[in-house]
């Protein structure tokens, strides 16, 4: 009995000996970390370098590359870390205000540039006239030739379109003008516009008045009204104005002279 024991003694000490301790192939194998950082700071992000293990396998898409191929852009997915830098840009606050005020300043800008002013257009009187008797009929050949003021008080040009003129002597209208394209104004600008009116009088009691020599003065009191078309930014606006002055119907011309 005790020669038996003995014998076993050296079998089981030898088993107990051979086997190890740990197994290298078990749990322990498969924490083995497939990826590691070549700088070692957590923040970076960096491509990363596969160890070739038991555990580990080849990546499917870019075939252990790194990379993937171009035509499979828009199907795979990248998986970023929530503590990534990139998910938390700095500064975003200040951006959208520093956004939001630069875009109040260029609209308040144009709001004050572009916003339409007013134009003013007053007749500045008379001239230059030119008289002409017709004893047939009887009647008056009376050639005025007048003076308009207008003023643009925009930050952008401004197109005279059209000027319509009509006098009257009294109530009865004895003369029309009417002229396209007049002249373009710039910015904050004032311009003159001279344009002239053929009017005939076939009141026989002007007429008389005009004719008779004993009577020293020979003035007739015309009332001249138009409106004025100004385009500008693509708006079409008219402007009227109205006058009076004094012509002398008994001389032959009047002599041109600046007003």
């Amino acid at each position: 009995m005790g020669e038996m024991i003995s014998k076993l003694k050296p079998v089981a000490h030898g088993n107990h000996e051979s086997k190890p301790i740990l197994d290298r192939d078990g749990p322990e194998r498969d924490r083995d970390t497939p990826y590691v950082s070549i700088n070692g700071n957590e923040n970076n992000y960096v491509p990363y370098v596969e160890i070739e293990s038991r555990s580990s396998i080849t990546c499917p898409t870019c075939h252990g590359t790194g990379k993937i191929p171009k035509d499979q852009r828009k199907e795979l997915v990248a998986l970023i870390p929530y503590s990534d830098q990139r998910l938390q840009p700095r500064r975003t606050k200040q951006y959208v205000s520093l956004a939001v005020v630069i875009c109040l300043l260029i609209s308040s800008l144009a709001i004050f540039f572009l916003f339409p002013r007013s134009i003013v257009v007053t007749h500045a009187g008379l001239n230059s006239s030119v008289v002409a008797f017709d004893t047939t009929s009887p009647s008056i050949n009376l050639s005025t030739t007048n003076v308009l003021n207008i003023s643009n008080q925009n930050f952008h040009g401004v197109d005279v379109t059209r000027l319509d003129v009509e006098v009257l002597l009294v109530a009865t209208v004895i003369g029309k003008s009417s002229t396209n394209n007049v002249t373009t104004m710039g910015p904050l600008g004032n311009s003159q516009i001279y344009y002239t009116v053929n009017n005939t009088i076939k009141d026989n009691t002007t007429y008389n008045i005009c004719t008779w020599s004993k009577i020293k003065v020979h003035n007739v009191l015309l009332h001249i009204q138009g409106t004025v078309t100004c385009s500008y930014l693509g708006h079409s606006e008219q402007l009227s104005f109205n006058g009076y002055q004094y012509v002398d119907c008994r001389s032959n011309t009047t002599i041109p002279h600046s007003l």
